[in-house]
């Protein structure tokens, strides 16, 4: 007979808007909670005996519900709190996982002040938590971000790299550098304050990266990472991808005169498929 094997079940993208109002000061956020269960399910796919089963509907509205009451202002927060709340009231639960993604809203200036209760959504990225609590234990904590577009145009090279039969590509030392990076790290002590541990870490990212003499893709993420692990302590590690976004320069040196201009590295294509695929672990 077959045997089950690794198994879980759960809730997709549930989305929620949240609006927290103080006075005329409104804050927004907006989730997207997807929730996944592990326990002791053989029955229901093996016999079709839903006995113990939580219905994935009810997973749905207890975000809501848990979200109504809670006075969590990040996705760590709320994702920990609706973690705990699941697993405490379905004891046949062995292992609840978390996983957030929050777009950003910032406030509109308006006249030049930040506007009380009007926003522009920020992006394309979007901030991501993922939670892992086992029954009766702690969570564990992975925070990130995916979809940020980031590109330099200065202080970045690609040269001495290993050249064969097939090798097209020409070295640079002026090349520009664009990426949609995915970074995720995870906590070894959890923060008091999520929100301003998090904006530490993007600016050590971004900074970082904007500063960095660039000999290649691989070199300027692993000062990325070593710098998050040298300034926050409570990182145990961090793992960045980051796929080229290439800007070809165009060539015009075969148009006829007035158009073929001299190089200057000013005119580009942009080109992300096919793309080079640069990901690593770093860690303590």
């Amino acid at each position: 007979m077959p045997t089950l094997s690794d198994n879980f079940y759960g809730k997709s993208r549930v989305r929620l808007v949240k609006v927290v109002r103080d006075g005329d000061i409104h804050h927004l956020y907006e989730w997207n909670v997807n929730v996944f269960l592990t326990g002791d399910f053989e029955a229901c796919f093996v016999a079709g005996d839903n006995t113990g089963l939580l219905a994935t509907d009810t997973m749905k509205n207890t975000v809501y519900a848990v979200a109504r009451n809670s006075t969590a202002t990040t996705p760590e927060a709320f994702g920990i709190e609706y973690a705990q709340f699941i697993a405490g009231r379905n004891p046949q639960i062995t292992h609840v996982r978390v996983y957030i993604e929050e777009k950003l809203w910032i406030r509109i200036k308006a006249d030049g002040v930040r506007h009380g209760s009007s926003f522009i959504q920020r992006g394309p990225e979007v901030a991501t938590v993922n939670i892992e609590l086992p029954q009766g234990g702690a969570p564990t904590v992975t925070s990130g971000v995916k979809g940020l577009v980031i590109l330099k145009t200065s202080h970045s090279a690609f040269a001495g790299f290993k050249r064969d039969e097939l090798t097209t590509l020409p070295e640079t030392w002026d090349r520009l550098f664009g990426t949609e990076a995915t970074i995720t790290w995870i906590y070894s002590t959890l923060p008091e304050d999520f929100a301003a541990t998090r904006a530490e870490i993007m600016n050590s990212l971004l900074t970082t990266f904007a500063n960095h003499d660039s000999l290649s893709v691989q070199q300027t993420l692993y000062a990325m990472a070593a710098e998050v692990l040298a300034t926050q302590p409570l990182v145990a590690e961090i793992t960045q991808t980051l796929p080229n976004r290439h800007n070809i320069p165009i060539d015009f040196s075969k148009n006829q005169p007035p158009f073929n201009f001299e190089p200057n590295n000013s005119i580009f294509v942009p080109q992300d498929e096919p793309s080079g695929h640069i990901h690593a672990r770093v860690v303590r």
